[in-house]
């Protein structure tokens, strides 16, 4: 049994103020001197980065979609290990899950999972008496979820405040929190939400001091540690999940053979032990990489691999003895023009792959590896071109791969997202990484040897045998 103080951070709908909220919570109880975790709902990878600046430790994501609702509380146990206190930001409003799903994946489904009290905060910015009646809606729609209290948001004046506390108090759920509108904590947006941490780190420290300010001043933080404290004890069922059991554990996913038609080079069976070399496996970082869950580079790690960071950025050569590369999400569109100029980078990263070395590419990372984006030159390492749209995909897929390659053997099913405003062209080449289910069917991302490119971004956590089996091949 696992006993962590936990809050659920859920609202009504989006724009609500969640994250300025579970931020600023976050930072003002780790001003206290708290070990605070904190965790994300559903797959978004900028929001943790905000947690990470406000906690110390490293953001994490829970996502029943992708990484299926048993691997919730052991993950959530994983990432809190240590804390007095975890809060956990909601996505969207609280019963909002994956399309056409019901609850699987929404706020309200991992409250449950995690027998967590929810924190509902309510934009009050165009109501008075009517707030009520919106949280005795809430409170009541799903007995399993418990909403512990409502911090109100936007609130105009003091009348305001009062109306608000005098209409609650007939609802039965406390008022632990009352803000009004202030300069400072808001962080600026552009096509795919907020802008990470990453690249406007001052000014991210200054806005995350704002939150915590605001949080502290006008939130019962006494009430809401008391809220978090009366948590009972995570279910036991799936324990704390450990990068190095969960490798060990895995369904053994052979490394492909540099020659098609051989026999596969088994996985080793124990990933740190018999004497095997760790190969250094070089993964993107900087403000263009924004995008990783912890638990990848984790598994990295527990299956043998010496994990390095570079920025493509920056950096003119990839790191020492770099035996992969794994370039993962971000905004290459954004910088486009600084990583065309690193001509070489570029090369370097283009000179491995054609060595037959394996190189793991999410969206991002797929953009990077192309021939050019938004015209600009790129590695060349797939005959494709990318290109900046207004469009936007975005969403959870069912994917199967359709070929043997470095992260799966040919038939294997998961789940993953997409998100982006680019296209690329061709969508898919000779050899497609997946095939697509959900939402559509469809092909896409490209197979070439040893390299795996995609739009689709995964949890390894979901499939830990995934890293096993790069690791396996970058040993050769």
């Amino acid at each position: 049994m696992v006993n962590i103080p936990r809050l659920v951070v859920a609202a009504p709908s989006s724009g609500s103020g969640k994250t300025t909220v579970a931020t600023g919570l976050m930072a003002a109880f780790a001003a206290r001197g708290l070990a605070v975790s904190g965790h994300k709902v559903g797959p978004d990878y900028i929001d943790p980065g905000f947690h990470t600046l406000a906690t110390g430790r490293p953001g994490r994501n829970l996502d029943a979609y992708m990484c299926g609702p048993d691997l919730v509380a052991p993950l959530f146990a994983h990432g809190a290990r240590g804390c007095e206190l975890a809060v956990v930001e909601g996505v969207m409003g609280l019963y909002d899950g994956a399309s056409g799903l019901g609850e699987l994946a929404s706020t309200a489904h991992v409250a449950k999972l995690l027998r967590a009290p929810v924190v509902l905060v309510v934009d009050a910015s165009s109501q008075s008496r009517s707030v009520a009646a919106l949280v005795h809606g809430f409170a009541s729609w799903d007995a399993e979820v418990r909403i512990g209290g409502v911090i109100l948001n936007k609130v105009g004046s003091d009348r305001h405040e009062a109306l608000l506390r005098e209409a609650l108090e007939e609802s039965g759920v406390p008022v632990l929190g009352a803000l009004r509108r202030a300069e400072g904590v808001s962080v600026p947006s552009r096509h795919l939400g907020l802008v990470p941490v990453a690249e406007r780190r001052a000014e991210a420290v200054a806005a995350v001091a704002a939150m915590a300010g605001q949080v502290a001043a006008g939130c019962d933080l006494e009430g809401l540690l008391a809220l978090a404290r009366s948590a009972p004890a995570v279910p036991p069922g799936g324990g704390v999940w450990d990068a190095g059991v969960a490798v060990a554990g895995s369904v053994p996913l052979p490394a492909p053979s540099r020659n098609r038609g051989s026999a596969p080079d088994p996985a080793p069976q124990a990933p740190e032990g018999l004497g095997l070399a760790r190969p250094v496996v070089a993964v993107a970082g900087g403000a263009a990489f924004t995008f990783s869950y912890a638990e990848n580079t984790e598994l990295l790690a527990a299956a043998g691999a010496d994990v390095v960071s570079f920025d493509p950025l920056r950096d003119e050569g990839l790191p020492l003895g770099t035996r992969g590369v794994v370039v993962g999400g971000g905004f290459p569109e954004v910088y486009a023009p600084e990583l065309s100029a690193n001509e070489a980078l570029r090369k370097a990263v283009a000179a491995l792959a054609f060595s037959g070395a394996p190189v793991a590419a999410e969206c991002a990372g797929l953009l990077y590896l192309a021939r050019s984006l938004d015209g600009l030159p790129m590695c060349g390492v797939l005959d494709a071109d990318a290109r900046m749209t207004k469009r936007l995909t975005l969403g959870y897929r069912d994917a199967v791969a359709l070929s043997d390659n470095v992260l799966a053997p040919a038939g294997t099913r998961l789940r993953g997202h997409e998100f982006h405003r680019t296209v690329i062209e061709p969508g898919a080449g000779d050899e497609p990484a997946w095939g697509m289910h959900r939402p559509e069917r469809r092909v896409e991302g490209f197979v070439r040897g040893n390299v795996h490119a995609s739009y689709l971004h995964t949890h390894w956590a979901a499939s830990p045998g995934t890293a096993a089996r790069f690791v396996a091949r970058c040993r050769g």
